[in-house]
């Protein structure tokens, strides 16, 4: 077997599974390759002591794919099932003023992903870019995914982005690694991360809900399509698509509430106590997170792409179709309308009398969105933007399939150990002072048995396992 490759696929005619496995044999190096059928997938090795070995382990993991149904296949004969990539439109904005933009930064393709934290912007594209900026507008690093981005979310620490091949990049170390593989036959439009567990909603109406290990929880199919709402909090799961919102059990006990939107939902925020849909019934929808009731109704001149709030939803932001940005009172009043000056807003936050957009032609907009440059702006005094341009020197970081080396511990360092339990590799703790029987949030592509690892820090999370912060290197 020397010298070979074996390709396997498992697709499934209703729309299921759609995946390959191919496992190569060189001397004593076993290589697999695994993903979606039409992409690149992921690649891992293992190097064994004999080249007999090597072709054990091998077969037992060819065996082990045959006996879940995957059949040996020629690759290219199946075609990639399609992946949605959100087709929008834009027309000129029909205010008569133009937002007060401080700076912006073009990127070069339409961008959906945005997060602003106390640090950074960050700004995610549909080719596979993603930008981190100070609030200043300086660029401080690029990363280079394999695929679009279909949104960036924030878990605490964790820098999320959720890309078009099915895949969840955490972008909060040195090199983005792949933290989630959605399955095969969930198509995503939008994601939410919470303490480690991963929402999904997708093309179809589904959820899907993954925890730290990359494992199924639950899933429920509503009764829309297109759901581009997902949003988490310890109480509930608020679920957006064509049919309204509706509210699952945190642990996917049951439904709590649904209620129909004027129109489908396009976007979705959350603040404590309430939800607010953006619909393509021109409208934003804020909903009390308790019961599902509409509390209010800001309404826009076009359908909503993107909607945020100042924090307690004093303030209520909507971007709609035609370019334009609006600001309303938490009761519903229309404050303002303005140009934004770059296209449709298709995602949005606030921080700090600042307002942070993400735009159909690629641009990231930072707007001062305080009371006295708002003013200026409706009399037609605006300043000059900046247009941002990104260092030659900025350093690119793509996905890897390997990390760095060392021989010997830091004195700062913590060791983590993949063991193999119940056929599957988990890793734990082994430095003094954790706890060695949690589990540790890993890179599954780079998990092998009795590998170890240092990390920089191991952080505690609700549910009793610990999350990686900082760089990842094997310990040789």
């Amino acid at each position: 077997m020397a010298g070979t490759t074996t390709y396997l696929e498992l697709s499934q005619d209703d729309g299921g599974a759609h995946k390959f496995y191919e496992v190569s044999v060189d001397g004593t190096t076993v290589s697999v390759r695994y993903g979606r059928i039409g992409g690149a997938g992921q690649a891992q090795s293992s190097t064994f002591p004999t080249e007999e070995k090597a072709r054990a382990a091998a077969a037992r993991k060819i065996g082990e794919k045959v006996r879940k149904g995957y059949a040996p296949a020629v690759q290219g004969q199946r075609a990639a099932r399609p992946v949605t990539c959100r087709q929008v439109t834009s027309a000129p904005s029909t205010a008569r003023a133009v937002a007060p933009v401080l700076w912006r930064f073009r990127t070069g393709s339409s961008a959906f992903g945005i997060h602003i934290d106390e640090d950074r912007a960050w700004v995610g594209n549909q080719s596979g870019d993603v930008h981190a900026l100070g609030h200043d507008g300086e660029v401080l690093a690029h990363y280079r995914l394999p695929d679009g981005v279909k949104c960036l979310v924030a878990d605490d620490f964790w820098i999320y982005a959720g890309c078009d091949d099915g895949t969840v990049y955490d972008l909060s170390s040195k090199l983005p690694f792949a933290a989630y593989e959605i399955a095969s036959d969930v198509d995503i439009f939008w994601l939410d991360i919470r303490e480690g567990i991963l929402n999904v909603a997708d093309r179809n109406g589904g959820l899907t809900v993954i925890d730290h290990e990359d494992e199924h929880q639950w899933s429920r199919r509503s009764t829309g399509s297109n759901a581009w709402m997902v949003r988490r909090d310890e109480h509930a799961v608020y679920h957006g698509h064509t049919a309204g919102v509706t509210a699952y059990a945190p642990d996917g006990s049951g439904e709590l509430w649904h209620t129909a939107t004027s129109g489908a939902v396009l976007f979705g925020w959350q603040e404590d106590h309430s939800v607010y849909a953006g619909t393509g019934r021109r409208v934003v929808q804020r909903l009390a997170k308790a019961t599902g009731a509409v509390e209010a109704t800001y309404a826009c001149d076009s359908a909503v792409y993107s909607c945020a709030t100042t924090p307690g939803g004093r303030y209520v932001f909507a971007g709609d179709s035609a370019s334009s940005v609006y600001c309303f009172a938490a009761d519903g009043t229309r404050l303002w309308k303005l140009g934004t000056g770059g296209g449709s807003a298709l995602s949005m936050q606030y921080l700090d009398e600042r307002l942070y957009m993400v735009t159909t032609d690629g641009s990231l907009v930072c707007i001062d969105a305080g009371e006295a440059a708002i003013a200026d702006a409706r009399s037609g005094s605006v300043p000059v933007p900046v247009d941002i341009k990104s260092a030659a020197a900025v350093p690119t970081y793509t996905p890897a399939a390997t990390v760095a080396t060392i021989t010997t511990v830091p004195g700062t360092g913590i060791v983590v150990e993949c063991v193999q339990e119940s056929g599957r590799v988990r890793v734990h703790a082994v430095s003094p002072g954790h706890d060695p029987s949690w589990n540790v949030q890993f890179p599954r592509h780079i998990r092998r048995p009795g590998a170890r690892y240092v990390v920089d820090a191991l952080t505690p999370a609700t549910g009793g396992f610990y999350r990686v912060r900082g760089e990842i290197r094997r310990l040789v």
